[in-house]
Parts: structure tokens; C-alpha cells; sequence
């Protein structure tokens, strides 16, 4: 919260009429979410835009071996882009008996949606949900059969992917009620938790390579700001107006130019509606666990 408040009064410094809120929620923790909801509730009739922005991904571990090969093989760049199979995740069981990165990234992110629906819903004006997803998202470490990858070692990946499928399954199900619903990516950005990833000598060897590759490929935004290029494009569209079946991804060209561009997400909306149902099933026993825990109480 210190950091949210010095955020804050930043904005304000800069932006003296503006109003600024913080509320601080936890959405690894249902509880947290449940109070933070309430507040939200207490504090808006509204809102137009939400960003779903939190994502973890817990103690990673890169294959150094792998990453080496693919630096010498034609996937290179999809590589480097996406970090597919050169990085898994070890994670833990929440308070809440739940996999840790499946309710962090996706979870706590549903029930504060499905808490918020009538702060979201209104037929006047649209509103919006922009998630950050990840090129990262790949359909094959996702399963309907464990949606919290409890049996995988890529839980972000899988978890990322999950944002994709509910992104479409939202608007599916909420765009009659006022409700739209984007993924967005910020390319590979590179930041302390980033850094954090690898060894400071390995980051030394491979930071001219990916300098090189931003020539051939757009997805190495690298810098926070670069990174945001989608988030603030996509504030100004219409909702209505954008695809449901698309993620938008900021990219930026080798000499430092900053875009969107779009790319269409590799699934069935079939599978999107499964995982929804398979998502409100969840809440149902989660509520009812909730209320036995009460009553004990």
C-alpha cells in the first residue's frame, strides 16, 4: 500500500484535479477479495474500464541447456518471444486449498468480476475489462481436465492461456448486458522480476541477441513504457468495435517505434464456454465451503 499511496500521490502532483483511489486486495486470497469487493461497491455507482493486470509466476526455473539450443534453431525468435519450454514453474497450494498461480492469475481475478458485476453491467455506456495475457499463452499446457495445472510445470503459461479462454467466454455470456471483455500483451518487457529469471552473466550474454532480434521480430517491447503501448490503445477504443477473438499486442521495431498490432487467439469457443461453466462450478463449491466455515464459526 506504501507504494500504492506514493503512486498515487504522484498522479495527483501531476494531475492536481484528478480523483485517485487505492484499495488494496490480495487476489491470491478469496477473503481479501470478498472485502475488497465490498469496498469497491461502498466507494462507485460504476465502472468503464477495470485492468486485470496481476500475474505471478512463482520460483521460475530456465532450462539453460534448452535456451542455448534454441538460440541456434529456426525457433529462435518464438523462443525468445514466448520462453516456451525453456521455463517452468514450481509453485504451492493456497489458504484457499487452491493452486497458487491458477488463483492469482485467473481465479481471485473471476470472483472479483462475478463481485462486481453490477458495478459493470450498465446498458447507458459499455464497459470494458482489459487482461494482460502473454504470448506466452500456449494451448498446450492448458487442460479442461485441471484447469489449475496442478499436474504441469507451466502453471503461468497454462494460467495465461486460461485469461484467453474467459476473455472470450465473457464476452459470450456479458455483451448483451453492457459488457466487453480484451486480452492485451506487452511483448517481452523487461523488468527486476524479469532479471530475476536468469543469472546477471547470462542476461549479459544473450542482451545483445535480443537487441538484434528486435530487427526481425516486434514482440521485444523491453522497457515498461514500451510495453503499455496496447493498454493506452485499446483505452481508446470503442469496446463494441474490437474482436473478442483477437489478443492486441504491443510491439515496437528495431529502431524503437512503438505500435499494436493484433493477433488471433488459438482456440474454440466451445472450449471457452466449458472452461466458464467449469469456473462458476468452482465458485459454487468454494461459496458453499465459505458458508460451512461460518456457520462452524
Amino acid at each position: 500500500m506504501s507504494k500504492a499511496e506514493a503512486v498515487r500521490t504522484a498522479l495527483l502532483a501531476s494531475h492536481p484535479t484528478a480523483e485517485v483511489s487505492t484499495v488494496q486486495v490480495d487476489v491470491s486470497s478469496l477473503p481479501s477479495v470478498f472485502q475488497a469487493s465490498k469496498e469497491l461497491k461502498q466507494r462507485f455507482q460504476r465502472f468503464d474500464y477495470v485492468y486485470l493486470n496481476a500475474g505471478i509466476m512463482p520460483n521460475p526455473q530456465l532450462n539453460i541447456k534448452a535456451l542455448f539450443c534454441g538460440l541456434f534453431s529456426r525457433k529462435a525468435i518464438h523462443i525468445f518471444s514466448t520462453a516456451e519450454g525453456v521455463l517452468t514453474q514450481s509453485e504451492k497450494i493456497t489458504a484457499d486449498g487452491l493452486q497458487e498461480v491458477f488463483e492469482t492469475n485467473v481465479f481471485g481475478h473471476f470472483i472479483l468480476i462475478r463481485e462486481l458485476e453490477s458495478l459493470l453491467c450498465h446498458s447507458d455506456s459499455p464497459s470494458q475489462l482489459i487482461w494482460t495475457s502473454s504470448r506466452n499463452a500456449v494451448k498446450s499446457n492448458f487442460s479442461l481436465e485441471d484447469i489449475q495445472h496442478s499436474k504441469g510445470q507451466e502453471p503461468y503459461s497454462s494460467s495465461k492461456y486460461a485469461i484467453d479462454l474467459l476473455s472470450v467466454a465473457l464476452n459470450r455470456n456479458f455483451n448483451q448486458r453492457g459488457l466487453y471483455s480484451s486480452v492485451a500483451c506487452p511483448g517481452t518487457v523487461l523488468t527486476n522480476l524479469t532479471y530475476g529469471i536468469m543469472p546477471p552473466f547470462v542476461w549479459t550474454l544473450i542482451m545483445p541477441i535480443i537487441w538484434l532480434l528486435r530487427f526481425f521480430a516486434n514482440a521485444f517491447t523491453l522497457t515498461p513504457y514500451n510495453g503499455t503501448e496496447v493498454l493506452v490503445w485499446l483505452f481508446h477504443q470503442k469496446p463494441e468495435s474490437l474482436n473478442p477473438l483477437v489478443k492486441y499486442l504491443s510491439a515496437t521495431t528495431g529502431f524503437g517505434s512503438n505500435y499494436v498490432t493484433s493477433k488471433k487467439i488459438d482456440l474454440d469457443e466451445d472450449t471457452a464456454e466449458k472452461f466458464y461453466h467449469n469456473l462458476l462450478e468452482l465458485e459454487k463449491d468454494i461459496r458453499v465451503t465459505i458458508q460451512k466455515t461460518k456457520n462452524q464459526s
